[in-house]
């Protein structure tokens, strides 16, 4: 995954975790855990699995005896990952590229994936792997998120960043939004040799206690501060607009803002 838009390094890890992990990902963590764990899978695999907020999840509600390997593309993010595990908790970090995991076939029993697939080059290839490492009868899980429309934060920050770049704007939030049409995704799964294919759609809503600091991670939480930089605009500037915008639509002390995610379950034929 060569795209400046997966490059999850430098203070993003740190942003991606405090700011936005508890406003964005938690609930979503704590909802593809559970799907998860609803299987009993003795040998589970996470890719693309970031700071591991959703590795903290597996491993409270999976069994006590199941073998949990947590894998990212970006070492950094693993490094903050790893910081929520005490020893002897039966979880094991690796770098891997999705698209080229370094596991025998049929090694796992469950693999899983929150927000990640939008963010392989090559998503047929992501699902190959997947089905490769899976054993017979194992499932995948994957969530992604819906159209901005639904997660209007992400429209928000993106329309903002148009008003400073009205020429070659930054991309970044076009990538996780760019993958909620449904029938793309199903194929591709049902080509890569998977069945019983489920799909929900799951919307939440979140608290923002401090819209301030939520402005700070939609720009610093991930490689958009980069691409900002790069294009010789200053991030801070771009975090007070997206601060404005945000309390303007979801008020404040505390913001309220919907979010709204697909979950893909499906086994291995």
């Amino acid at each position: 995954m060569g795209s400046d838009s997966a490059r999850f390094t430098g203070s993003i890890p740190e942003h991606y975790d405090r700011i936005l992990g508890p406003v964005i990902f938690a609930g979503y963590a704590e909802d593809i855990a559970r799907r998860v764990s609803a299987f009993a899978p003795a040998r589970v695999l996470e890719t693309a699995a970031g700071t591991g907020i959703v590795t903290r999840r597996l491993r409270d509600a999976l069994p006590d005896g199941a073998a949990l390997i947590a894998t990212d593309l970006n070492p950094p993010m693993l490094e903050v990952a790893s910081q929520k595990f005490r020893p002897g908790e039966q979880v094991e970090f690796q770098p891997a590229d999705a698209m080229q995991l370094p596991f025998e076939d049929a090694s796992f029993d469950a693999v899983v994936c929150q927000f990640g697939v939008m963010f392989y080059p090559d998503k047929g290839k992501s699902y190959r792997e997947v089905h490769r490492v899976l054993a017979p009868a194992g499932r995948y899980l994957f969530n992604v998120w819906d159209s901005p429309r639904y997660n209007p934060y992400a429209w928000i920050a993106d329309k903002v960043v148009e008003r400073f770049f009205p020429v070659d704007p930054p991309q970044f939030y076009k990538v996780p939004f760019s993958f909620h049409q449904v029938d793309p995704v199903k194929e591709g799964m049902i080509d890569a040799g998977f069945a019983d294919i489920d799909i929900s759609v799951v919307r939440l809503e979140r608290e923002i206690p401090d819209i301030d600091q939520f402005a700070r991670g939609v720009v610093h939480g991930n490689p958009l501060a980069d691409q900002i930089r790069a294009r010789g605009g200053e991030p801070e500037q771009v975090v007070q607009a997206v601060a404005e915008e945000l309390r303007r639509e979801f008020g404040s002390h505390p913001g309220r803002m919907p979010l709204q995610a697909i979950v893909y379950s499906a086994g291995k034929r």
